[in-house]
């Protein structure tokens, strides 16, 4: 899955800083997957149409439809990672979400389940805070209210917000890393044994500081 291929198309075309790059898929072998690029950056918005005075909107997330092939979520597992790893995100978090349809679920569950698969409840004057190419979104954001969901979070530094800012000692001069990832995958648990939502870190980086106090 070529994720990497696909997050740099958009950079050159967007040019802007991402802040953080998600991916999302239901627990059906061979269903799109839903990536999602978060961007800093701001439009201007005229108040009326008459009107000089005018606003700030951040830019809206693109989420995009991948329809590769995959058979496991190992698949997917390996494929984030590798991107994650390359960008020179400090770490990636994989997050096994419980369905949303079900008693007793916080209204932030169904939120967050809708936008991870290029969805929003929500308007920002009007607005979706979401720019979707996501043809199959109803089908996917259903399947995942009903049977959970697997969610992939990075914040990148190659291309991404935070590369003046980052203290890796393990990045590259442009703020990525080489192929491939050293880590192993976690297998991702039976939806059947998670009687809560599951958070899997993987840490990639490590800080200059670290090395400074001793942590070798």
């Amino acid at each position: 899955m070529n994720l990497l291929g696909l997050i740099e198309s958009q950079l050159l075309s967007n040019r802007l800083p991402l802040v953080a790059v998600t991916l999302a898929a239901v627990p059906h072998t061979n269903t799109p997957t839903v990536l999602t690029l978060h961007w800093h950056g701001f439009v201007e918005v005229r108040l009326t149409q008459d009107s000089e005075t005018v606003a700030y909107q951040s830019v809206p997330s693109s989420a995009l439809q991948v329809n590769e092939r995959w058979d496991r979520f190992d698949d997917l597992d390996h494929a984030a990672m590798e991107t994650a790893w390359e960008l020179g995100a400090w770490n990636l978090e994989r997050i096994e979400a419980q369905p949303f349809f079900r008693p007793g679920a916080a209204s932030h569950e169904t939120v967050t389940g809708m936008h991870a698969f290029g969805a929003s409840p929500i308007a920002i004057d009007g607005d979706s805070p979401i720019l979707a190419e996501v043809p199959d979104s109803d089908d996917l954001i259903h399947a995942a209210s009903r049977e959970g969901y697997v969610h992939w979070l990075f914040r990148a530094v190659r291309g991404g917000l935070w590369a003046e800012t980052a203290d890796d000692v393990t990045l590259e001069a442009g703020g990525y890393r080489n192929p491939t990832c050293p880590l192993l995958s976690q297998p991702v648990a039976a939806a059947a044994f998670r009687a809560t939502a599951r958070k899997v870190i993987y840490t990639f980086g490590r800080s200059r500081r670290s090395l400074v106090s001793g942590d070798k």
